[in-house]
């Protein structure tokens, strides 16, 4: 399994003694081929915050479709106000996206894919709009199985 620490955010909350610090990490794990999940995991130090995310972004896995190392069709994902848009690309072109993004398609085992982020920066819900575009996307056969249709093959 891939895992890529996506953000981890430090927190301090003021008590009698000083300022008490705790922390949040947002990871991505994936298999490189087509599951991918998200986790958010909070402690009062990095480590354990980072393999409580790593735990549960194993419990959310899902599948994405590959067609050739880039994705079936252009989908459009969104969480809160994070909107993303992945389109396929042709093979060689490489990932052409921001971080949060990237750290998405690299653990699902995207090698060809262009992105464009519309909305907030905010790391943690560009990585929850990113894996719902994903959530969304359906090949050829699932759309024909799903309608009561074959799949026509196309012939140059």
């Amino acid at each position: 399994m891939l895992d890529r620490v996506v953000k981890i955010k430090r927190c301090a909350a003021v008590v009698k003694g000083g300022r008490r610090f705790s922390f949040a990490a947002m990871v991505v794990v994936g298999d490189g081929n087509g599951k991918v999940g998200w986790g958010y995991g909070k402690a009062n130090e990095v480590p354990p915050s980072v393999q409580k995310a790593q735990k549960q972004a194993s419990r959310s896995l899902i599948d994405v479709p590959l067609v050739e190392g880039s994705i079936p069709h252009q989908v459009w994902g969104h969480y809160g106000a994070a909107k993303v848009i992945l389109v396929p690309a042709g093979a060689g072109t490489g990932i052409i996206a921001g971080q949060a993004v990237r750290a998405v398609c690299e653990a699902t085992g995207i090698h060809d894919i262009l992105t464009k982020s519309y909305g907030t920066n905010n790391p943690v819900t560009l990585v929850k709009a990113t894996v719902d575009a994903l959530s969304k996307l359906r090949t050829a056969e699932q759309v024909a199985a799903l309608r009561g249709l074959e799949v026509e093959e196309l012939t140059a």
